[in-house]
């Protein structure tokens, strides 16, 4: 929980707190929203391909700090504080069920070689598929409230202006979000 919830997202926490020095430098909180969203998209395209489980939840982190630095330089800084919020718990909880199975596995992180758990660890199970829906944004999860009022808000223009830029980032952030779903 100290990791997910605020080692790797520091740098969104910052931006939020510097909101005034960003109010003042449109172009620098441009600059942090497309990187934002370059990063959710990216990691989200290196998750599908990872057959390690730790890796894929890590690049999914990564994927997810995309999104908040892109709400957080959008101007969006309550959805993007509240997607800090929903992410460190979801994320803490299947971290938490990926060392379950990893344990019951005696060490073995590979995908390909992970099956028949369904029976064998029904609570891990049940915790992976919470984690994950949440994760995915699917509704009434609490991802799925700070996903989309993290993308209402970059569709909605609200504090850039750019519309073509934010139709941009609000497309590969509903690709990344399916993409998220998917792994």
């Amino acid at each position: 929980l100290i990791h997910a919830a605020t080692m790797v997202t520091a740098g969104v926490y910052l931006i939020a707190r510097m909101w005034p020095l960003f109010e003042r430098a449109p172009h620098a909180a441009n600059v942090g929203a497309i990187i934002g969203c370059l990063t959710l998209f990216v990691a989200a395209t290196i998750a599908l391909s990872q057959t390690d489980l730790k890796r894929v939840i890590a690049y999914s982190t990564m994927s997810q700090i995309g999104y908040m630095i892109m709400a957080v330089s959008a101007g969006a800084y309550v959805a993007g504080m509240f997607h800090l919020m929903t992410h460190a718990f979801f994320k803490a909880l299947l971290f938490m069920a990926a060392g379950s199975i990893i344990g019951a596995m005696a060490g073995i992180q590979d995908l390909n070689r992970m099956s028949g758990f369904r029976k064998a660890m029904p609570f891990t199970l049940g915790c992976f598929i919470i984690g994950g829906l949440a994760l995915s944004g699917v509704p009434p999860f609490s991802g799925f409230f700070s996903k989309d009022e993290i993308l209402w808000k970059v569709f909605e223009g609200w504090h850039t202006g750019h519309h073509g830029l934010n139709l941009a980032a609000w497309i590969m952030g509903m690709a990344a979000a399916f993409m998220t779903a998917f792994y």
